[in-house]
């Protein structure tokens, strides 16, 4: 008689792991990314040159602290872990960027720990706002990026 525990065991691993690594990218149904349709490409790079440029779109914390109690109150893409000072409510497409501001869809609570944190993301994010602003990168291509997968991004411009 076979048994099927080490087969289970590896499977449940499997499932574990996916989900520990899904939880560091915001759930895509939910948080697409949004771009502010108030901002013309060519107001970005007039504005991007200039220092706290970001501040005049900046939500107010009462905005993005409610928002942030609200998604994980709804246990936001598998939110386990229910307190707000864990979390970030991060702009996956960032405002240095061109980022909706207010948009639900490019705001998402982000932990704050872990290998994949909300630490590293804003390690990208000053890369790649760098670059655009700079004409080095493709603002969309920069947008795109970060927005489908920014885990994905970090490696392939910071590195792992």
């Amino acid at each position: 008689m076979r048994t099927r525990a080490p087969k289970m065991l590896f499977l449940t691993f499997l499932l574990f792991a996916a989900l520990a690594f899904a939880g560091d990218l915001p759930d895509a149904r939910l948080t697409p990314g949004a771009v502010n349709p108030n901002l013309s490409d060519a107001q970005f790079y007039d504005l991007c040159r200039q220092p706290d440029w970001t501040r005049a779109f900046r939500p107010p914390v009462w905005f993005t602290g409610s928002l942030k109690r609200k998604q994980l109150a709804a246990g936001y893409g598998g939110a386990t872990q229910a307190d707000p000072d864990l979390y970030e409510e991060d702009h996956l497409i960032p405002l240095c960027l061109g980022g909706a501001p207010r948009d639900e869809r490019n705001l998402w609570p982000q932990l704050w720990a872990g290998e994949w944190g909300a630490h590293k993301k804003d390690t990208l994010e000053k890369w790649l706002c760098r670059r655009a602003c700079a004409h080095e990168i493709d603002l969309a291509q920069a947008r795109r990026e970060i927005a489908a997968d920014w885990i994905a991004a970090y490696k392939k411009y910071i590195g792992s």
